[in-house]
């Protein structure tokens, strides 16, 4: 009787061992995964500067139509 008692405590902890380093591989992966990502996301996205010089040629050029508009509406 025991002796099955120490077999199963020692399934038990073995198995517990087993589903631990699992947990922390999984968790080391996806650490690794979301730092490859932050990684890319700072690579790929633009920086204020580009935004703020890309948003002022879009006003520029909305300004143009606006301007453009403003003379055919004008001339009807």
């Amino acid at each position: 009787m025991i002796e099955s008692l120490v077999s199963a405590g020692i399934a038990v902890i073995t198995g517990g061992f087993v589903l631990t380093g699992r947990i922390n591989q999984s968790v080391s992966q996806l650490d690794r995964r979301l730092d490859e990502l932050e990684l890319r996301i700072a690579c790929e996205y633009a920086t204020k500067e580009e935004f703020t010089k890309a948003l002022d040629r879009f006003e520029a050029h909305m300004v143009r139509i606006e301007g453009k508009l403003d003379k055919f509406i004008i001339r009807k």
